[in-house]
């Protein structure tokens, strides 16, 4: 990921998810999070990905992610998530979603960011990219092949 900005939130409060959801949103790039949830003895680990970086990489991904049922115990989408209601934080709601695992957060009735597991993230952002980068317009794989005909051959340099 472009931007490496680990934090750590004792327990989402509005101005710690306001904060790390700006640092999100300011630089356009995930913000690796880590939740020490109150009554829990392990943090859970997740990444905070802005809704709008989050479609650009769901448009150019072939494929959506893989599910692993073993689980590795720490990620945030380990096992079954739990239904619960919505979790209110100030300005913020966290929706888990049950059949992916992720968790939207909304700042006033708008989906602003989603938290992914780690590997996920990273998963959907490579794949985004391979795709993006092969992908050229008609226009542009036209004038590609053209200027590739006008060099010189590997035997001719």
């Amino acid at each position: 990921m472009g931007i490496e900005i680990d934090v750590v939130v004792g327990y989402p409060v509005d101005d710690e998810v306001e904060r790390v959801l700006g640092l999100a949103e300011a630089v356009g790039e995930p913000v690796p999070v880590t939740f020490m949830w109150e009554g829990r003895e392990e943090a859970e680990r997740a990444v905070l990905v802005p809704a709008a970086t989050l479609a650009l990489w769901e448009h150019w991904a072939p494929t959506a992610y893989p599910k692993n049922d073993a689980g590795d115990g720490n990620g945030a989408v380990a096992g079954e998530p739990e239904l619960a209601h919505p979790a209110e934080f100030g300005a913020f709601t966290l929706f888990r979603r049950r059949a992916t695992g992720r968790t939207a957060v909304a700042r006033n009735g708008v989906v602003v960011a989603e938290l992914l597991d780690p590997d996920e993230a990273h998963w959907l952002q490579e794949k985004a990219r391979n795709v993006r980068q092969s992908f050229m317009n008609p226009k542009q794989k036209a004038a590609f092949e053209e200027f590739l005909a006008r060099q010189a051959s590997l035997d001719e340099q």
